[in-house]
């Protein structure tokens, strides 16, 4: 009897140590993830403020190049100003392709990257499992 109640104890403290380690291991796993996800988004946001800087330079340039051009500075801006208002509208219309699919596949293929890892290590887990 006490073999048995030996047994069921050592059972219930490896489960219990499998379930913690489980979770632990999700836990881990998800810090993994965000940070992967995170930090992506973070270089690219710096990429993109760094040529927005470098494109409002040159649109200040090409204004007051084609001011000088047309006599005066507020026809160049103006010119300018349309160019971008056209660029705005088309955007706007083809916003779905151009910006919320791209980025929406960006944080899917990230957070999937990591999920065929765990694959991989919970196959190599059940092998070594199956030796013992």
């Amino acid at each position: 009897m006490e073999n048995t109640a030996t047994r069921i104890e050592m059972l219930y403290e490896s489960a219990k140590q499998y379930a913690d380690t489980n979770v632990e291991l999700l836990k881990l796993n998800a810090v993994d993830k965000t940070a992967d996800v995170l930090s992506s988004i973070i270089s690219r946001l710096a990429f993109f403020m760094i040529v927005a800087m470098f494109t409002i330079f040159v649109n200040i340039s090409i204004g007051l190049y084609l001011g000088n051009l047309l006599g005066a500075y507020y026809l160049g801006f103006l010119i300018v100003s349309c160019f971008y208002l056209i660029l705005s509208i088309l955007i706007y219309i083809f916003s779905d392709k151009m910006i919320k699919e791209p980025i929406a596949n960006l944080v899917i293929a990230k957070l999937l990257k990591s999920t065929k890892s765990e694959t991989n290590s919970k196959n190599l887990i059940k092998t070594e499992d199956e030796n013992l």
